[in-house]
């Protein structure tokens, strides 16, 4: 049974995200990162939408890349976190999957592997993130091993490496990580990749033969400081949920569980039918913002599971009513405002509310 929150997804601001990254990065291809159900917005249809300027896609596990081989989607697919048992490995050669190896049980895997498919690798090399990739002191060594393995393509082997706070425009750090990626691939010939969203948009330099647009494809800023229209992203998905009752509070009465918001006057408020259970932020604030027929309100007291509060006192009467749709981020509200005040990112209230509530319409 669908819930009263929805999503709608804009196909249209999709094909421009993208097409913004490869204006920003024009010289490089593209692997679009669909993980994670394209961040909550379906990685099918994104897959499908984005289809003619992705040079190929990027998700996170075997199974991710496994559903879109199944849907037809046959451009390259490269699995991020690679494969982690011998049934990987066979079906990464069964779809055609490109591995990203990292560590050394990998590599073990890949030895015992029978056969003679030669699979097409991602090298990851640890720069500084410190999560996965081998150190930069091993990576020449892997490099030319695998350029001898009998189970690897040498020609199609790629060198990648992840930026941690390329979000943080005057974090040194990405510089150190940069150049240490360029000491250990100075002499290891192939392709490379680096550059995640706040690379693309922020590192001109981290610009190399492969780009991985990711936030930025759903029309989030990859800077906290940056608002999304100041990079020319627009937004991929609008929440939206109706209201479903609309009353009057005596200054002194309370609001929500707890009784954590205290009416400083008498106040006309509205429910609306979107709560945790929906992807919306349990930690939002009050006075985070809410639209309603394209006004401004404000949140009041603690989220519900699957109701919110808003203050609708400083409206004209009968300018919002029972079954108004109440916009709680999208085209008119960008989702990294309302992550700001739930202290968290847009990447959770992405993921969160495209697990959690149906697709009505594009």
């Amino acid at each position: 049974m669908k819930r009263s929150a929805r999503i709608i997804i804009h196909p249209e601001s999709l094909q421009h995200n993208l097409l913004r990254a490869k204006k920003a990065a024009p010289n490089s291809k593209i692997s679009a990162v669909i993980k994670a159900n394209a961040y909550g917005h379906g990685a099918l249809d994104t897959a499908g939408i984005l289809y003619q300027v992705a040079d190929s896609f990027a998700v996170s596990c075997i199974s991710e890349a496994v559903e879109l081989r199944q849907a037809k989607i046959d451009k390259p697919i490269t699995v991020l976190q690679g494969h982690q048992s011998m049934d990987d490995l066979r079906i990464a050669e069964n779809y055609q999957l490109r591995l990203t190896l990292h560590e050394q049980q990998q590599l073990k895997l890949l030895d015992d592997y029978p056969g003679n498919f030669r699979f097409e690798l991602n090298l990851k090399i640890d720069t500084g993130m410190h999560r996965l990739g081998f150190p930069a002191e091993q990576a020449g060594q892997i490099y030319h091993r695998l350029q001898k393995h009998h189970q690897v393509k040498p020609d199609q082997l790629l060198l990648m490496t992840h930026l941690s706070c390329a979000d943080e425009r005057k974090n040194n750090y990405t510089r150190q990580q940069l150049e240490r990626f360029k000491q250990v691939c100075s002499h290891l010939p192939a392709q490379q990749s680096i550059a995640n969203s706040a690379g693309i948009l922020g590192w001109k330099e981290s610009h190399s033969d492969w780009i991985r647009p990711g936030i930025m494809l759903y029309g989030s800023s990859p800077f906290a400081e940056t608002h999304r229209d100041e990079l020319d992203l627009k937004a991929a998905m609008t929440l939206k949920a109706p209201v479903i009752s609309i009353h009057q509070l005596k200054k002194g009465d309370y609001i929500g569980y707890a009784a954590t918001f205290k009416c400083p006057r008498d106040m006309n408020v509205a429910v609306i039918a979107c709560g945790y259970a929906d992807g919306y932020p349990r930690h939002a604030a009050t006075g985070t913002p809410v639209l309603i027929n394209g006004q401004l309100t404000r949140l009041l007291g603690r989220v519900s599971m699957d109701m919110i509060v808003v203050d609708i006192s400083h409206l004209d009467d009968n300018t919002v009513k029972v079954s108004d749709l109440a916009e709680l981020w999208g085209e008119n509200l960008s989702v990294d405002i309302i992550a700001h005040h739930a202290e968290t990112i847009g990447y959770e209230l992405l993921c969160n509310a495209g697990n959690n509530c149906a697709i009505y319409g594009t």
